[in-house]
Formats: structure tokens, C-alpha cells, sequence
């Protein structure tokens, strides 16, 4: 199996920590070239230090706040006219929980601009690239959401979907230049945004943290919730030769959670 990424340029979203650190730890073991992208130039400058760096390759990273597309678009322009780039892992952030009767018109608004127009602009910066180069790969970090709405998250259920219809779209529009697109869905995963949720819980439902994550693993067929490593293995075969034929797909990462198939 082909899984070897040398020579080739990801660019991972969101890699300052969690899944998206996890990814581009993952794609620079197998040889690529890893662009990092968060807004905590701090952050990124620690994670450039861990990256796997054998010989040859070259990592870097670029500061740039999502909530902002047009600084992204400026910025991603920039970066795609000195670098083709062949892999692109958008993840982002997920809006913060709530019912989405609750929610305020700005808080979808947010979402979208944070989540499905920032991948489009960086699919439009990067797109051209990776025709020349004969070589693309499209992965977004989205959720199980997009299967089976998660119950309190209102406005990430909503944004999620919408990211998971524009992929697909994608997926058939640039499929003939050789570029494929893939929507990783991760389950519960030990992220801080996983903390945040759990805590929420906690304090909605009278319970301590500690309850309410038992309650929550209790709901995962394994009985545990994912390392972000274990989501990075599945951005990684997707990112490769190997998985050259897989496209348009959503693939959960959940420990067998989502009760849909």
C-alpha cells in the first residue's frame, strides 16, 4: 500500500493543537511537507519544533484568524504562487454549544463565515495548484452531526451540514483533474473542545465533569473516546495515493457511535 507523501505539500488548518495538530504530525511521519495554519503564532511555532523532519523536508506555518476570510484570502493567495500545495485538511473550530432555537442570526453567521467560506477560499487559492500538479486531496474535519444531529448543538449541526453538501459538490467538480474530496467525522475525541462540551453538560445537568464524560462514553460501542491520533490515521490514508479511488465520502471516526450507516 502507497501511503508515502514525500515531495508532496499539505497545508492542515486548525494544527496549533487537537485534530488538526494531530494531522499534520501524522502527514509530515510520512514525508510531506507540513504548512500549518492557526491564529496563536506562539502555538504553531511549538508545533513546529515537533514535527517529524527528516531530510529534505521543509515546514513552515502562516498566522491567520478564520473568523476573517478576506486576511485568509490574502494570505493563502500569497502562499499558493510560491507553493503548490497537494493536500488540504480544512478544520476548524466548532461553534459554541446551545439549542438552535436559542441561537442569534450572528452566531450562524460566524459559523459560516468560520467554517464553509474560509474552505471555500482556500479551495479556491489552492484548486489551481493541485490541477497542475496532477495531484489533490481535499479532507474536512467535520463531525457525525452531518449523519445524526448531535442534541445542543444547534448551530454547529447546521454549519456542519452545510460544509458536508459543499464538499460533496466539490467532489464531483474536481474529480477529473485528479483531486479527490473526503469528510472525516470525528466522534468524541479528547480535544479541549471536548472539555468545554462535557463541562457544559456537567453544569446544565447538575452532575460533576467526571459523570457526565462516563455518561458520554457509555454511548460509545468501545467504551472510550478517540485520541486525535486516531482521527489523523484517517487523514493521512485519505491524504495518500493509496486512497486514490475514495471520493465524495464521509467517513466517521466514532468508535461505532452514530446510530446510522
Amino acid at each position: 500500500m502507497n501511503l508515502d507523501l514525500s515531495g508532496k505539500r499539505a497545508v492542515v488548518c486548525g494544527s496549533s493543537q487537537g485534530i488538526g495538530k494531530a494531522a499534520a504530525m501524522e502527514l509530515a511521519s510520512l514525508g510531506a511537507n507540513v504548512t500549518l495554519i492557526a491564529r496563536d503564532e506562539a502555538r504553531l511555532k511549538s508545533v513546529l519544533q515537533e514535527l517529524a523532519d527528516d531530510e529534505g523536508q521543509q515546514h513552515n506555518y502562516l498566522v491567520a484568524d478564520f473568523n476573517q476570510p478576506e486576511q485568509l484570502g490574502v494570505i493563502i493567495q500569497e502562499f499558493a504562487r510560491e507553493n503548490p500545495v497537494h493536500i488540504l485538511v480544512n478544520n476548524t473550530g466548532g461553534p459554541p454549544a446551545g439549542p438552535a432555537l436559542e441561537a442569534k442570526p450572528a452566531e450562524f453567521i460566524r459559523a459560516f463565515l468560520a467554517h464553509l467560506l474560509c474552505n471555500q477560499v482556500l479551495v479556491q487559492a489552492l484548486a489551481p495548484g493541485m490541477k497542475s500538479e496532477k495531484y489533490g486531496r481535499i479532507i474536512n474535519i467535520i463531525s457525525t452531526s452531518v449523519k445524526v444531529p448531535i442534541r445542543g448543538l444547534g448551530v454547529s449541526n447546521t454549519i456542519r451540514g452545510a460544509v458536508a453538501n459543499w464538499s460533496k459538490t466539490l467532489s464531483v467538480e474536481l474529480a477529473p483533474f485528479g483531486i479527490t474530496v473526503n469528510n472525516v467525522l470525528p466522534g468524541a475525541t479528547r480535544t479541549s473542545r471536548l472539555e468545554s462540551i462535557v463541562k457544559g453538560k456537567a453544569e446544565k445537568l447538575g452532575i460533576s465533569v467526571e459523570a457526565a464524560m462516563k455518561e458520554m462514553i457509555e454511548e460509545v460501542p468501545v467504551r472510550r473516546v478517540a485520541d486525535p491520533q486516531e482521527v489523523a490515521a484517517a487523514v493521512a490514508f485519505l491524504a495518500s495515493p493509496a486512497a486514490a479511488y475514495i471520493n465524495g465520502i464521509n467517513l466517521p471516526v466514532d468508535g461505532g457511535r452514530t446510530g446510522s450507516l
